[in-house]
């Protein structure tokens, strides 16, 4: 999670692109988690670290999505 913070500053494709990317390591982080949960072959500050970085990427998938709909006035 080398990209910058400031979102403004990146087109629609990239953003769409880290979107994915940032979907995919959620993706990968949540299996990790349950596996080690699972066959308790993990400790648990692995675990909370782990799931820490899960809750890390998704509000930065949170900020892109935000960036990404357009804002709709009812």
């Amino acid at each position: 999670m080398n990209a910058p913070s400031d979102l403004s500053m990146k087109t629609e494709d990239v953003l769409r692109i880290e979107l994915e990317e940032f979907k995919r390591q959620h993706r990968d982080l949540d299996e990790a988690i349950t596996a080690l949960v699972e066959r308790a072959t993990g400790d648990q500050l692995t675990i909370q670290r782990l799931k820490k970085q899960k809750l890390r990427l998704k509000d930065r998938i949170a900020l892109i999505e935000d960036r990404l709909t357009p804002d709709i006035i009812a």
